[in-house]
């Protein structure tokens, strides 16, 4: 989260989120979030999650676009977690601030529990690519309840984003990064193979409650390539150093297994498949800058440290994210 998102919020704002949809503020409980500020609530019997987004990161239309797609997701069967209205029946409200807006808004908890270990050794990799799968033969078909819904292109504010979050030093990573998006702006579109995707797939966007998976965190749905989502999920499934032959055939196995479930629900190329590493670069890139920009680099938690290992040196030397064959 950008530090001025976090330095306009208050807990007058908060109150005022939690008056928008019927409950008060003593009745939430702070859970973590990277992009948003996320609380848990129950409401009747039900559990759920209230979000706060500020304007620098979304617009209004945007969080509206991203819940009239999960709704419409929930309607056709995808196990997402739905967007449910304000106390005016919206889907996301507006609460001014001193620096720019926040975006409120709530959805349905998620049943279960994260995955755990088991959990992958068990299907889960499968049961993801098939998700992933039936959420790209319904985008081929969905257009937004509202044209100012729509969704950003995956490319939205990318232009900048590496200049105005890495420090100097950082210049030809800066150089990949845009020799990465012109790389990538290359790439046929049609329907079969671009649309709107989740865009961050991982075992921290979703649960699992008796072998079945519930989605949520859709807040960074794009239109982009289907290959994309394959890469992200397949990204975060992946040691963050895939440097010994033990690891590479993890990866080609994770790899196969995904996109095996992917097919059960809708067919990939072998030319989006071979597109996979440029995504995974992307990925890798757009990460890196990240976690510059909101994170103390001298106090990461354990994962992100072990992600920034040596990882300047693989972007400005363009090493492979996994080098692997990806033709299955």
């Amino acid at each position: 989260m950008d530090k001025r998102s976090k330095e306009a919020f208050n807990d007058g704002i908060l109150a005022e989120a939690c008056r928008r949809f019927g409950i008060t503020s003593d009745a939430v409980e702070l859970l973590d979030g990277f992009e948003s500020f996320i609380y848990f609530f129950q409401k009747g019997e039900k559990a759920y999650i209230l979000r706060l987004s500020h304007s620098l990161r979304y617009s209004l239309e945007m969080i509206e676009g991203e819940i009239d797609w999960v709704n419409f997701l929930a309607d056709h069967q995808v196990p997402a977690a739905r967007g449910i209205p304000s106390e005016r029946g919206r889907l996301a409200e507006k609460i001014e601030a001193e620096d720019g807006y926040f975006i409120t808004s709530a959805f349905e908890k998620a049943p279960g529990r994260p995955p755990r270990r088991e959990d992958w050794q068990t299907g889960l990799l499968s049961d993801v690519g098939r998700l992933i799968g039936k959420m790209h033969a319904l985008a081929k078909d969905y257009e937004p309840s509202d044209p100012r819904m729509r969704r950003p292109e995956w490319d939205f504010e990318m232009d900048e984003f590496a200049q105005r979050y890495l420090p100097a030093g950082e210049e030809q990573v800066i150089e990949r990064w845009d020799a990465l998006l012109a790389k990538i702006r290359q790439l046929p579109k049609d329907r079969e193979s671009y649309g709107l995707i989740h865009q961050d797939v991982h075992g921290g966007n979703f649960f699992v409650q008796d072998g079945k998976i519930t989605l949520f965190d859709f807040g960074d749905c794009q239109y982009a390539w289907f290959a994309y989502d394959l890469a992200m999920a397949l990204f975060y499934v992946l040691p963050h150093h895939c440097d010994s032959e033990e690891q590479r055939r993890f990866a080609r196995e994770a790899l196969e297994t995904l996109a095996a479930g992917y097919r059960r629900d809708n067919a990939i190329s072998a030319q989006w498949l071979e597109a996979i590493p440029l995504f995974l670069k992307l990925r890798e890139i757009d990460l890196y800058i990240a976690i510059h920009r909101s994170m103390d680099l001298n106090n990461l938690d354990p994962w992100c440290a072990t992600f920034m290992r040596g990882r300047k040196e693989k972007i400005e030397q363009n090493i492979p994210f996994v080098d692997i064959l990806f033709s299955v």
